[in-house]
């Protein structure tokens, strides 16, 4: 089953050491390319994020973004740096010597001052191990909506594929009686102007004509492309840039048509046989 590069998934925990909450958003790339922001206490879980991010997802630029609300120091006492409150008090003292009304330092400001008060400490393993544990349930759910998301888009593919195939079809019909439309034309074209006919000759001049007109092998390759086409659709792999590579070759195929056909009815389903595979190809771009 196909897999979207579009999805989104969001995820909230609360374990010993705080509060988390994981949201990963993806869109459309060429390849796997992970973006990631996280709080400065776990910065140093980058390494690991990327490594479980890249073992789901194939393609895809994936923006994460973990969010960590502290536990630690929550219910306890502020725990004051004293020495530094005092050397501050010194410092804020004599500089009020150099001034003719100073102002008082408030213990409210002194509070504020960094360092002051200490920062309580986190347990960083245990919130790691914890983040983690979240990262793994949002990435699952990431996956779910990608596949999920995957099934649409397989099911239009599936739709314009089956289009293309019965376009194919109409224009082998229309193009086996070619020959026998342009004897046609021609003898009475010959007719009309009252003029002597070597047929012999004109067998030959129509079977050259016939040649450079004949479809039969880009038809044929659709047709080819259409079976692997519709191989990848069932994979279970990533085929997005096969899929890729196959409408590069559809859209080939489809140009050589336009460009040989010399009947009305052939090239009109030409033109539909461009949309659909511009349609098709609009929607493998979404595809991991």
């Amino acid at each position: 089953m196909i897999r979207s590069m579009t999805g989104f998934a969001r995820g909230e925990s609360r374990g010993h050491s705080g509060g988390f909450t994981w949201e990963l958003r993806t869109v459309n790339h060429r390849y796997l390319d992970i973006s990631l922001r996280l709080p400065e206490e776990l910065r140093g879980l980058e390494p690991e994020c990327r490594e479980r991010i890249a073992a789901t997802l194939r393609r895809g630029k994936v923006d994460g973004q973990l969010r960590f609300d502290s536990a630690a120091g929550a219910d306890s006492a502020l725990e004051l740096d004293e020495n530094r409150a005092r050397a501050i008090t010194q410092a804020a003292e004599r500089v009020a010597g150099l001034l003719q009304k100073p102002a008082p330092i408030s213990s409210l400001e002194l509070l504020r001052w960094p360092g002051v008060v200490k920062d309580p400490r986190t347990d960083v393993q245990l919130a790691s191990d914890e983040a983690l544990q979240l990262l793994d349930e949002v990435l699952a759910r990431l996956a779910d909506t990608r596949v999920s998301e995957g099934r649409r888009i397989a099911g239009l593919l599936d739709e314009r594929a089956r289009m293309i195939k019965a376009v194919v079809a109409e224009i082998r019909r229309h193009t086996a009686s070619l020959n026998q439309q342009m004897r046609s034309k021609l003898y009475a074209r010959f007719e009309e102007l009252k003029l002597s006919v070597d047929e012999h000759r004109i067998e030959q001049e129509l079977v050259l004509l016939l040649q450079r007109l004949d479809v039969t092998e880009e038809l044929d390759r659709i047709d080819s492309h259409l079976t692997e086409f519709a191989g990848a659709l069932k994979s279970g792999d990533a085929v997005g840039r096969r899929l890729d590579f196959l409408m590069q070759e559809f859209n080939r195929e489809a140009n050589t048509l336009g460009s040989k056909c010399q009947d009305a009815a052939i090239t009109k389903q030409v033109v539909e046989l461009k949309v659909l595979i511009e349609q098709m190809r609009e929607q493998v771009q979404n595809v991991e």
